[in-house]
């Protein structure tokens, strides 16, 4: 039943995804594509459009993946599983945060996790990378197609932009109006 599928997919990526949506890229990324719901440009796609959407990545994501497999039904149960760990972990720490605050598991464990949230982030980076900049592969003549010279023209921009401290709106709206031109000119 994909309803029971789309939950417990979606419940093992929320309940083992610590430091937010970019940490979770690698896990959605795998387990999406594992069970054949989308293809790697389709799943790059949606997560250009679901940072530019309101709401957390996590719900936006589960959301669509859920829509596009079982309709309106399968979009309740994917953000149902991927929302419940994190209330559920919540719940819990919120109960016993004052009592093990000072514990040395708890903070090994903080120690740990934050190297690794950055190295899943840093994963995401790279795989979506490789999807926008070399569609069909890495090689010498994919660097000078027009595609490629577009987004990174535009990724340039937007981290310079970042970089100087644009307001993250600013950055959405005239990475999406660059975009649509270099898709206009370009054929991106």
């Amino acid at each position: 039943m994909i309803f029971l599928e789309l939950f417990w997919t979606f419940f093992k990526i929320g309940a083992f995804t610590f430091g937010g949506g970019y940490a979770m890229l690698p896990l959605v990324q795998a387990e999406v594509m594992s069970h054949g719901w989308m293809s790697r440009e389709e799943l790059v796609n949606f997560i250009a459009v679901s940072e530019s959407t309101p709401g957390p990545f996590a719900v936006n994501v589960s959301t669509y993946v859920g829509t596009e497999t079982g309709g309106l039904a399968g979009a309740f149960f994917a953000t149902l599983g991927v929302v419940l760990p994190s209330f559920l972990v919540i719940l819990i720490i919120a109960k016993g945060y004052e009592k093990f605050r000072d514990s040395k598991a708890v903070k090994g464990c903080m120690a740990g996790l934050t190297p690794a949230v950055v190295g899943l982030i840093g994963a995401a980076a790279v795989t979506t990378g490789q999807t926008v900049f070399f569609l069909d592969g890495i090689s010498v003549p994919a660097l000078t197609e027009p595609s490629f010279l577009g987004s990174a023209a535009i990724f340039l921009i937007m981290l310079l932009l970042s970089l100087k401290k644009a307001h993250p709106i600013l950055i959405i709206l005239l990475s999406a109006v660059l975009g649509i031109g270099a898709g206009v000119l370009l054929g991106i």
